[in-house]
């Protein structure tokens, strides 16, 4: 642990399960998990975008303030992720925690998770006053987040690791969008400026 840089010291991940596993292609494909998403963004229905588990190791360091959408090269701004603890998840935990509302923020959106995010987007969200909202989650509870809500979390101060499966929704008719930096994904099988209408993007609930 003491070798690895902070991104790598913070979580590891494991993307695009759903095609692998039968139990996280029931989280990934969840019409209800989907519908409580199209709800919240106020479209008529949601696409997955990806999915990914993410285990913060026991010891593992802080994740840096970051917005998930600086990744995703989408026409717009509707889009969110579930985050779905797979144990009982205590504040020792590192626990998901937010600046509230910080998805009308434009402020810091060309950074990457580092430690620069980490020190730019304190100085930034603090100075504008969005409330830091941080709990436990018993198990069975989910958080939802817009791809712009800045969010990080606080180290793993316990001998377990903490293990959550999420899932990437977008906007069922959203399009995508050139790539602005090296960072963003490649989506596999789609072209600008269209519906990303794919077997790797399918539709998870309509109304």
């Amino acid at each position: 642990m003491v070798e690895r840089n902070t991104y790598d010291k913070a979580f590891l991940q494991i993307g695009g399960i759903w095609s692998q596993s039968e139990i996280a292609r029931e989280f990934v494909l969840s019409r209800k998990l989907g519908r409580i998403a199209a709800e919240l963004m106020g479209v008529r229905g949601v696409r997955r975008y990806h999915d990914q588990a993410l285990y913060k190791e026991a010891g593992g360091g802080f994740t840096p303030w970051h917005a998930d959408q600086y990744y995703w090269p989408l026409l717009n701004s509707n889009t969110c992720t579930v985050w779905i603890p797979l144990q009982p998840t205590p504040l020792a935990m590192g626990p998901l925690a937010f600046a509230a509302a910080s998805h009308t923020f434009e402020g810091g959106r060309n950074l990457q998770i580092s430690d620069e995010s980490e020190a730019i987007l304190q100085q930034k969200l603090t100075q504008q006053n969005f409330r830091y909202v941080e709990s436990s989650y018993d198990l069975g509870e989910v958080s939802y987040h817009y791809g712009w809500t800045y969010h990080r979390a606080a180290p793993n101060r316990t001998n377990s690791p903490r293990a959550v499966m999420t899932v990437i929704y977008m906007d069922d008719e959203i399009r995508v969008a050139p790539r602005s930096h090296n960072h963003q994904d490649q989506l596999r099988d789609t072209r600008v400026g269209e519906v990303p209408d794919t077997p790797n993007h399918p539709i998870i609930y309509r109304a």
